[in-house]
């Protein structure tokens, strides 16, 4: 698989007749080796081992319902108390990071009303805060530690 601009990590891999599958410890089973699960399962690894964030508080996949929106975010994040506090969109390797990136990340969060919202392809990571109260947003320097969003 590609290198991305993330540590390197130790995955389980393995071959089968349907291809390459790689083993997803949020998920706990064998998943499909596409290029966006490569970054998917990266960037898993990275908030669990680099930003400290508890893989029992970590979802992938879930199902948005919307009025206009139905889709599965890649991650999600929670805090403690079981509210979601960042959504993760990961795109694979080869796919420009722009405006509609963040629009689907967006999207899933008028249903969960996060706190933070990450894009990134494996090579590029932006992360934003939000301020619902005064509607507004500003992109951070780096994406935050699990201690910097826990209490949210």
């Amino acid at each position: 698989m590609e290198s991305l601009n993330l540590p390197t990590y130790s995955f389980k891999i393995k071959q089968e007749a349907s291809g390459m599958r790689i083993f997803d410890v949020i998920r706990k089973k064998y998943v499909h080796l596409t290029p966006e699960e490569w970054v998917r399962q990266n960037i898993v690894m990275y908030l669990n081992e680099g930003k400290n964030y508890p893989l029992q508080l970590m979802s992938i996949e879930t199902r948005q319902k919307g009025k206009t929106l139905k889709g599965r975010t890649d991650i999600v994040l929670h805090n403690q108390l079981g509210k979601a506090v960042m959504i993760v969109e990961c795109k694979a390797p080869g796919v420009k990071l722009d405006n509609s990136t963040f629009e689907q990340a967006a999207a899933y969060n008028l249903s969960l009303k996060v706190d933070y919202l990450m894009i990134t392809n494996g090579r590029k990571h932006y992360c934003c805060r939000l301020d619902h109260e005064k509607k507004s947003w500003e992109f951070l320097k780096g994406i935050p530690d699990y201690c910097e969003v826990k209490n949210w």
